[in-house]
């Protein structure tokens, strides 16, 4: 295996949970969780958080795949759309 085989198959299980490391990053910077709890307290929970996934996927130029995580390492989602590179 070369590296541009190895740098695609970690960059396809990155994408995978890139949802919960934006999620894990927003929780761990005091300033952002700050600001992330002020937007849920105006326009709730399910609304900031699908709005966050999907700027993620924009982002990133990621599509769907039929798989969701279900065990984020992060508390403040409780499960997450899974992405790939589009093609």
């Amino acid at each position: 295996m070369n590296a541009i085989e190895i740098a695609k198959i970690a960059i396809d299980v990155f994408n995978k949970k890139i949802t919960n490391e934006v999620f894990l990053t927003i929780q761990k910077d005091p300033s952002l969780m700050l600001k992330y709890l002020r937007a849920v307290e105006t326009n709730g929970l399910d609304c900031v958080n699908q709005t966050i996934g999907t700027e993620v996927k924009a982002a990133y130029n990621l599509e769907n795949i039929n798989s969701r995580e279900n065990n984020p390492s992060s508390t403040l989602i409780q499960s997450h759309q899974k992405f790939k590179q589009k093609v």
